[in-house]
């Protein structure tokens, strides 16, 4: 190739990469040229340093993999943007070292109006539940509340439950609660958001939760200062992603507040990631409601900035028994867990977003859950006509045999997060594995399951869920390991696990024409790694780390 004229000199090339496309008509090359925010030219490196002229920025990629970058498409960026501040309590077991973590966090921040912890596993005090007055023991005169990984449960103590008027339990709506003692006061342990909404509230960090805990908006409004103070979260959460070498986030919880302080970001120096923002539908509302999400679709619609999506919770969580099941729980054999709808409600709403050619990510973990959420897409499909809608289901932490082939017949994606599975990463396997029982466990994260039916199947972490790292994610997927001799492998290979968090990750935004791929005219959103991630052992895997950045043409990190 030939290359002449300043015109086509390069922003900014990459030389010296394993360059890992993920097109499969030219799968690799050693370099990649960017100009005005797109791949201009991927090949050798001969022919890419053509395209060098004297204002070209050129980054040696020294061996290491050069990949599209990360698409996350399930997490949630403002409320893990403040709690990259929070007390963090994953790893910590029993009484003493748990003591030890909440009391020297206390001491740093004196003037806290309220304590925070995160990521407390369910067993952290083995096979004895957390309860106030363990929390009272540890910290008896300053509010403290500390919430599970999975953020749908936390435990509080005595002084959290009484500034937060709860102690005395209180009315909630379905799949909520405030678990009693014997004394007839709350025992410490809160159960899904309008629980333990009160006692977030102490924290004064009310506005980062609005868009998960309601999907409403400030009021009042805030101030001037306190909407500084909020963008500050938000990049924070944006250098987190870019530092992990994510360039696109798919957000699961939404109102037009976070969209308002992204395009402000966005309008003072840029942002380091692209951003989609759900409008969030809690059962309290009604179907006119999805007029505000119609607005946000519309008025933001850009490639750094965007909405169209309509984000439900239809349940909760395995842990603590709020994921519904289609049979009783295997520790529990009078409950199947109560849905946040009923299936006809689904299907109404599921009926009106789909006639407003918006889009569908729902919340669905149990595989009644997942059921019901299938059901309420056929439905709409019928009602309004088949069309590319690329609706999803988050997580199906369990499914059926029965729906496993909907999702390919229904053009559904399967969203799912491979730190997720109990012993795959981070999260024990008890209480989990015991609450599923071994008869589900066959289709329990089923992702090969999934993906074998033909289902699109799209991968995330849920951060701060879980820890955001892509690489983390690869690897767990890749080493996945049945929890029985007799379950079926439900592992990726490297190829496909790079894939779900690229390739799979546009397709879920309408995007696979753009980005999801190096390709020539694509977007110029690419990661560079530190070393060769094909030639590295899947043990080592997390010893990859992202060293360059780059998004729209920019980079938006360097280790």
């Amino acid at each position: 190739m030939s290359v002449t004229g300043a015109g086509r000199n390069a922003d900014l090339i990459v030389i010296n990469g394993r360059v890992l496309t993920m097109d499969d008509d030219n799968p690799a090359a050693e370099a990649v040229a960017v100009k005005d925010g797109a791949i201009i030219a991927i090949g050798s490196r001969a022919v890419i340093e053509e395209f060098k002229g004297s204002t070209t920025k050129v980054i040696d990629a020294k061996g290491g993999s050069v990949l599209p970058g990360f698409i996350e498409a399930h997490m949630h960026l403002f409320s893990g943007g403040a709690e990259l501040a929070h007390l963090q309590l994953g790893g910590v077991h029993g009484f003493e070292a748990l003591q030890k973590a909440i009391r020297d966090y206390a001491s740093t921040k004196p003037n806290a109006p309220m304590l925070v912890g995160q990521g407390v596993d369910y067993t952290v005090l083995g096979s004895e539940r957390v309860t106030r007055h363990h929390l009272d023991a540890i910290l008896p005169d300053r509010p403290f509340c500390m919430a599970a990984p999975d953020h749908h449960t936390m435990w509080a103590n005595t002084k959290a439950l009484e500034m937060a008027g709860i102690l005395h339990g209180r009315a909630l709506g379905p799949g909520n609660e405030i678990v009693m003692g014997d004394d007839g006061l709350a025992a410490g342990e809160l159960r899904e958001g309008e629980a333990f909404g009160p006692v977030l509230d102490l924290a004064g960090e009310g506005r980062v939760r609005l868009g998960l805990a309601t999907g409403g908006e400030p009021d009042p409004m805030p101030s001037a200062a306190e909407r500084a103070a909020d963008r500050d979260i938000m990049r924070r959460g944006l250098a987190w992603c870019a530092r992990h070498g994510i360039t696109s986030i798919q957000n699961m919880d939404g109102n037009l507040y976070q969209l308002e302080l992204l395009a402000e970001i966005d309008a003072e120096e840029g942002l380091p990631c692209r951003v989609q923002i759900p409008f969030h539908y809690k059962n309290f509302m009604t179907l006119d409601m999805l007029d505000k999400a119609s607005a946000m679709a519309e008025r933001y619609s850009s490639e750094w900035l965007s909405s169209g999506m309509v984000k439900v919770f239809y349940d909760g969580v395995l842990d603590s028994w709020t994921a519904v099941m289609v049979e009783p729980y295997a520790d529990r054999p009078d409950w199947v867990g109560e849905p946040l709808f009923t299936p006809r409600q689904f299907i109404d709403l599921a009926v009106a977003v789909d006639r407003r050619g918006l889009q569908i990510a729902v919340h669905s973990i149990g595989d009644g859950a997942v059921r019901a959420v299938l059901d309420g897409y056929e439905a709409a499909r019928k009602a309004n006509g088949k069309r590319d809608s690329r609706h999803r289901v988050e997580h199906i932490e369990v499914t059926t045999t029965a729906d496993v082939p909907r999702f390919a017949e229904l053009g559904v994606i399967a969203s799912m997060q491979p730190p997720h599975p109990p012993g795959a990463m981070d999260f024990p396997l008890e209480p989990t594995v015991s609450r599923i029982g071994p008869a589900r466990w066959p289709l329990s994260y089923a992702w090969r399951t999934l993906k074998n039916a033909g289902a699109h199947v799209v991968f995330a972490s849920d951060w701060p869920v879980s820890p955001i790292d892509p690489i983390l994610g690869i690897q767990a997927a890749v080493m996945r390991k049945p929890w029985a001799d007799s379950d079926p492998d439900q592992s990726f290979s490297l190829r496909e696990s790079i894939a779900a968090y690229t390739v799979e990750g546009a397709y879920a935004e309408f995007a696979e024409h753009r980005k999801g791929a190096l390709k020539s005219g694509y977007m110029a959103d690419l990661v560079v790694l530190s070393d060769d991630i094909e030639k590295t052992a899947p043990a080592d895997l997390h010893k990859v780390r992202p060293v360059t950045t780059i998004c729209g043409g920019k980079i938006t990190y360097q280790a």
